[in-house]
């Protein structure tokens, strides 16, 4: 079995230790935000990538050829002694598996939604059956096909990143997937905090794929604060109202809907917070983390500030196997730069890209244009 891999940190003084853990695929961006709330955080993920390792410390690397948090390894990294104890933060990752988080939770305070709303929320036929009696529009799941292939989905369950979901072609979906109606519309997602009874949103943003012939709907990145229509100015608010009731969520989380004219379908609910951070987490803004610790404590803030101007977080995918080298200089734009030296596969995520701009397509446009620019400097490099 691989070993854990502690990356390198900077010398740290005596009482300076971690005061938190965050732990996702990949924690860059929890990092961050806990360190714009004033928290020491360690982290644990799938990549120890360069920022990360300076943001954290500890910072520890999970090797795992599936792309997913492997349980014995991650209990491992949490009983190093100097996160005993400590509470943790979780993001994308842990939805596949709400009993990992339970057995997580035993030794420590975890700062999220409880492990059985997790399951709840991310059990594809519970959560269906619970927004009918919400009266919230869903596109219909199922365990197997109900009609023609070529207007359904397959999707893992717990899955996250869109990575997974593939046009259905089988009747009968394999254990530990489901299949749903496709629906037409662009996506949408909405940031909230909620205190499990209350919520309060915190920015809704556009999202976008990277399609490629194996993953038609890899997540590409997203946009925001993207302005709603008027008449969604009371009716989403209620709406997520209602959700955070109904399953008692807590902290920040997101919900990804799909938009089609005046219609409007959830797809679902992410319980943890998410790739958004990166769009919000900025001034005026407070600081999100520290928003989120306390809605999990119950505590939600009556009003937030408006955010000015918008910004775009694009994940840049290698066309062709890249190879980086120790010592590339990487621009502030810039996020999740891995460790070198070390190959980046064909399609596979070399970092992220920010954009700024007036609008939420404005500050796409930006990211887009400088992706082009960061795959034309590593294209000269790799002649």
């Amino acid at each position: 079995m691989p070993t854990m891999r502690p990356a390198r940190s900077p010398a740290k003084s005596p009482g300076d230790g971690p005061d938190i853990v965050v732990a996702a695929l990949s924690a860059r961006a929890l990092a961050a935000a806990a360190r714009r709330a004033g928290h020491r955080p360690a982290a644990i993920d799938l990549f120890a990538d360069l920022d990360t390792r300076r943001l954290a410390d500890p910072c520890l690397r999970l090797p795992s050829e599936a792309l997913r948090l492997e349980s014995a390894l991650l209990r491992d990294a949490l009983a190093r002694a100097e996160l005993r104890g400590l509470p943790l933060v979780y993001g994308a990752g842990f939805e596949d598996d709400p009993a990992l988080l339970a057995r997580v939770a035993e030794d420590r305070p975890l700062m999220g939604n409880r492990p059985e709303v997790v399951a709840r929320v991310k059990d594809p036929f519970r959560f269906a059956a619970a927004l009918d009696r919400l009266g919230i529009p869903h596109p219909p799941v199922a365990p197997a096909l109900d009609g023609s292939p070529g207007v359904h989905l397959r999707k893992r369950i717990g899955g996250s990143g869109g990575a997974h979901v593939t046009a259905a072609t089988e009747v009968q979906a394999k254990p530990g997937w489901y299949v749903q109606r496709r629906v037409a519309g662009h996506a949408l997602s909405v940031l909230f905090l909620a205190d499990g009874d209350r919520a309060v949103i915190v920015g809704l943003s556009r999202q976008w794929t990277a399609p490629i012939a194996a993953s038609p709907y890899r997540y590409g990145g997203a946009a925001g604060p993207w302005r709603s229509p008027e008449r969604w100015t009371r009716t989403l608010p209620a709406m997520i109202g209602r959700l955070t009731a109904a399953f008692e969520l807590v902290g920040l989380n997101s919900a990804d809907f799909l938009v089609t004219g005046s219609a409007i379908h959830l797809l679902e609910i992410n319980p943890r917070p998410g790739a958004t951070l990166d769009v919000f987490d900025r001034p005026p803004m407070p600081p999100l983390l520290g928003l989120h610790l306390d809605a999990c404590g119950g505590r939600l803030p009556e009003q937030l500030p408006v955010l000015l101007g918008c910004r775009a977080a694009l994940v840049f995918y290698a066309d062709v196997p890249t190879r980086i080298e120790a010592g590339r200089l990487w621009p502030a734009w810039t996020a999740d730069r891995p460790a070198a030296p070390t190959m980046i596969g064909r399609d596979e995520p070399v970092c992220t890209v920010f954009g700024e701009g007036p609008s939420a397509t404005a500050a796409r446009r930006h990211a887009e244009r400088r992706q082009r620019e960061l795959a034309a400097l590593a294209a000269m490099e790799m002649q």
